[in-house]
């Protein structure tokens, strides 16, 4: 019983480890350049079963909201908004650490683009994809704080459900859409959620928002 109690007690950093081990793995392959091959299996998988011309627009348009521009529009919408300043203003310092991170990482790793498959114009380095980073980080912080803000349960998980399917097809869009390898989109989940623990851990010990 006490183990149970254990890992339940610190289930957050015990998934925290396994994203870090699953990031440094794929890490290792790509440096190695053994994973292009499983990259180009999964984004022929996408091509044979989901490309489309009814799909391509739906992609361009979900793609957008884990972009620069659309993230930030949002977090000043929020800032205003949320009568909690401090939360609004969480909500720009995630987003503010998380794209830099990502930059970080990506000028530090400096794996080219796929250039096979284009369907849209990108500039950059590929790993681990940022679309993927910045999203999961901005969009599962707000999971965070509607799991802990909001009381109607339906219309909670609601939001939260909606959310995490966008997590996902935003990744999905930048495969689909030629600019990132899975490998890129799948190291920006793992090591956004292992960053979004940190940050959580983080505020909630300075009181920035409840720790209940």
């Amino acid at each position: 019983m006490r183990t149970k109690e254990v890992v339940i007690k610190n289930v957050r950093w015990i998934i925290l480890f396994i994203c870090i081990i699953l990031f440094l793995g794929i890490l290792e392959d790509v440096l190695e350049n053994e994973i292009m091959q499983k990259d180009i299996i999964g984004y022929q998988l996408i091509s044979e079963y989901v490309i489309s011309d009814f799909a391509t627009p739906i992609a361009k348009n979900i793609t957008q909201l884990g972009g620069a521009i659309f993230l930030v529009a949002l977090s000043t919408i929020l800032l205003i908004v949320i009568k909690d300043k401090k939360i609004g203003i969480c909500i720009w310092i995630n987003l503010a650490i998380s794209t830099i991170l990502n930059q970080v990482l990506k000028h530090i790793i400096q794996r080219p683009r796929p250039t096979e498959f284009r369907i849209i114009d990108e500039t950059g380095y590929s790993f681990p994809s940022g679309h993927s980073m910045v999203s999961t980080a901005f969009y599962g912080f707000l999971i965070y704080l509607i799991y802990k803000k909001v009381k109607n349960k339906y219309l909670k998980w609601t939001l939260i459900s909606f959310l995490s399917i966008l997590i996902l097809l935003i990744g999905v869009s930048r495969i689909y859409l030629g600019v990132h390898y899975t490998s890129d989109v799948l190291a920006g989940f793992l090591i956004s959620i292992s960053y979004l623990i940190v940050f959580i851990s983080i505020i909630k010990n300075y009181h920035f928002i409840d720790k209940n």
